[in-house]
């Protein structure tokens, strides 16, 4: 690790190898990007693509790129980064590579919430949206509740929170039993997690609550550091565990809400990009950049994956990454198995 000062005065310290996989998967990120932007019907070259965003190209390829694609890639770019963010803080405060939101219960919260305002209410997709980020939010204050005894221990929160994950999946079997023939159609199309028809309503508040968390998270980044060594540990050290813990916490069901209630809910981003930016980084700690820039990348590539790996058939992203995510718990396993940890 090496101390960074800037010609301001300011000073961190990095790790070497971590910046540069952070600035290699950011470039990954908006390069898969650029190639999204141009895929389509209407095929455009990556060149034209620059060209297009800085403003100089055709009326018809500014008009494809900036009001039909740009938005669905800015879309598929916040909600990968928020994902990865969200799978990383919940992992390090569980202090369990199974401590994911999907696994959690949290995403099933705000299918939830989504399915009750289709089914109930017959909401649009803006109602929709808002259910979704409530469900979240309602599952993340119940999982809280219920894990604290003293405190919340991260070994008692991924417990109740795969019992919250199990009703939960109940209540949407159930909602899917009590819904009409159309609503059943509009749940399952949402339940499948797809980024199709997304624009600029679904990119602001996305954009407006990444900017906000994200310093908070980078901010407690370093305490939550020193908590992956044991609450004992980190309170001989100074560190106020408990409000750590709380405030990650609700930055990370605010992440996964707001990512789910924008594009469904969206299989084994969270679960696989902070592991897989360990393994790149080489660090300890919770790795929440380098986790963000792998969940942006993994999702974009799975999107261009969905609209052209399989002919003229367009899978929603969400089926793509489900099927990816189970060959890298497969991998897992048997890396585990070899390594006798399991």
């Amino acid at each position: 690790m090496k101390a960074i000062r800037t010609p301001g005065g300011l000073s961190f310290r990095a790790e070497p190898r971590a910046l540069a996989v952070v600035g290699a998967l950011a470039l990954l990120a908006l390069a898969a990007g650029v190639v999204l932007i141009g895929t389509g019907d209407f095929a455009i070259a990556p060149v034209d693509v620059l060209r297009g965003l800085s403003g100089s190209g055709t009326p018809a390829q500014d008009f494809i790129i900036n009001e039909l694609r740009l938005p669905r890639v800015l879309v598929a770019l916040l909600v990968g980064a928020s994902l990865g963010i969200s799978g990383a803080l919940f992992q390090s405060i569980s202090r369990n590579p199974l401590g994911s939101p999907d696994v959690i219960g949290f995403g099933q919260g705000s299918s939830v919430g989504a399915l009750t305002v289709i089914v109930f209410f017959h909401g649009g997709a803006f109602a929709v949206s808002l259910g979704a980020l409530a469900g979240g939010l309602a599952t993340g204050v119940a999982v809280y509740l219920l894990a604290w005894k003293k405190g919340v221990h991260g070994y008692r929160l991924v417990l109740v929170g795969i019992g919250a994950a199990a009703m939960l999946t109940a209540g949407i079997q159930y909602l899917l039993t009590k819904s009409t023939l159309v609503d059943a159609t509009r749940s399952m199309v949402w339940l499948t997690g797809s980024l199709d028809g997304r624009d600029w309503a679904q990119v602001r508040p996305l954009l407006v609550l990444f900017v906000v968390l994200l310093p908070v998270v980078l901010t407690y980044a370093r305490p939550l550091r020193m908590l992956e060594m044991g609450d004992d540990a980190a309170y001989a050290l100074g560190v106020p565990v408990q409000r750590t813990r709380t405030v990650l916490m609700l930055c990370a069901v605010l992440l996964n809400a707001s990512a789910t209630a924008a594009a469904g809910p969206i299989a084994f981003v969270a679960l696989t990009a902070p592991q897989l930016a360990r393994r790149l980084t080489r660090a300890t700690g919770p790795n929440v950049l380098a986790s963000a820039c792998m969940g942006a990348a993994l999702l974009v590539v799975a999107d261009w994956g969905a609209q052209r790996l399989f002919g003229e058939s367009t899978l929603p992203v969400g089926v793509l990454t489900g099927m990816a995510g189970g060959v890298y718990l497969l991998w897992l396993l048997v890396t585990e198995r070899r390594a006798g940890r399991v």
